[in-house]
């Protein structure tokens, strides 16, 4: 059975197409999450909308907590690494995690950066050893297969590798980097352009994502049918 974690961070409640000013990377989520289920209608699916209800911002309490080693933790930063605990036990639980992410100025929106910095966390999702300063870093979430699939929509166009403007996108990278580096390496790519021009090129755009979207569900379905895996990323 899959366990499904959806992260929503945009700021826009509702769904391009559906809802007035409703957001195109929920739409690829929903459209992701519901195809998904219509083919394993067993599939566990746990939402996060980071976006609508964004996580705490790290502060100087967390950070004294989470670098503090369990022995010598003292009552309260239970309470206050408790949201992070809970965040990393969605995210453990998942098998495939999918991420609507709008490209914010390019980069991540704040909000989803929060979650970021609230799972990537030593002694629950990596590990550290300095007696290996060649190798020091042990990802904790290499223990099992699990796909990250980031569903982005950007207001321009070239922002993917190789365009005009891929110099300037650090949303996917930077998601790509965190994920990595607690063990999740198996990162799809699939995003929306042409918001801010609309029209048809918008419209081509989305089909084309949508059919990306729905040829991606048919083969990680068929990936975890055989228990084999990807030879590449997408």
């Amino acid at each position: 059975m899959t366990h499904i974690l959806q992260l929503d961070a945009s700021a826009r409640p509702g769904l391009a197409g559906t809802d007035e000013h409703g957001s195109l990377s929920r739409r690829l989520t929903h459209r992701f999450v519901t195809g998904w289920q219509a083919r394993q209608p067993e599939a566990i699916v746990t939402h996060r909308d980071v976006g609508g209800s964004p996580p705490s911002f790290i502060d100087q309490r967390w950070i004294q907590a989470a670098f503090t080693p369990l022995e010598r933790q003292e009552p309260w930063m239970a309470e206050v690494l408790a949201e992070s605990d809970r965040l990393i036990d969605e995210l453990t639980a998942a098998d495939v995690v999918v991420i609507g992410a709008p490209l914010y100025n390019f980069g991540m929106p704040a909000a989803l950066k929060a979650w970021v910095d609230l799972v990537v966390r030593m002694g629950r999702t990596v590990d550290y050893d300095p007696s290996r300063p060649d190798d020091p870093f042990t990802p904790r979430l290499a223990d099992r297969p699990r796909h990250a699939i980031v569903l982005s929509s950007r207001g321009g166009a070239g922002f993917e590798p190789g365009g005009e403007l891929a110099h300037m996108n650090h949303l996917e990278p930077g998601l790509s980097t965190a994920l990595e580096f607690i063990g999740i390496t198996r990162i799809h790519r699939v995003a929306i352009e042409h918001q801010e021009e609309g029209g048809e090129p918008l419209a081509a755009s989305i089909a084309a994502a949508e059919r990306r979207v729905d040829a991606l569900i048919g083969r990680l379905q068929e990936l975890y049918r055989t228990s084999r895996e990807p030879a590449v990323t997408t």
